[in-house]
């Protein structure tokens, strides 16, 4: 799971820049020290994604 928590995080990176130019327009300012809660949290929602997508490929392959 540790490999692709990182996985995730990598995505989530990527993006980070849209959604801080996103977030500033609107008002809200975003720190990096602001989004390390937001990113345990993505991390946490992205695992469970995952496995659910496994489960599902694995029960239909039988």
């Amino acid at each position: 799971m540790q490999d692709n928590s990182m996985k995730f995080l990598q995505i989530a990176m990527k993006y980070f820049p849209e959604a801080q130019q996103q977030l500033n327009q609107a008002g809200v300012e975003l720190s990096m020290e602001m989004i390390q809660p937001l990113m345990t949290l993505f991390t946490k929602v992205m695992n469970e994604a995952y496995e659910l997508g496994k489960e599902e490929a694995l029960a239909n392959e039988k």
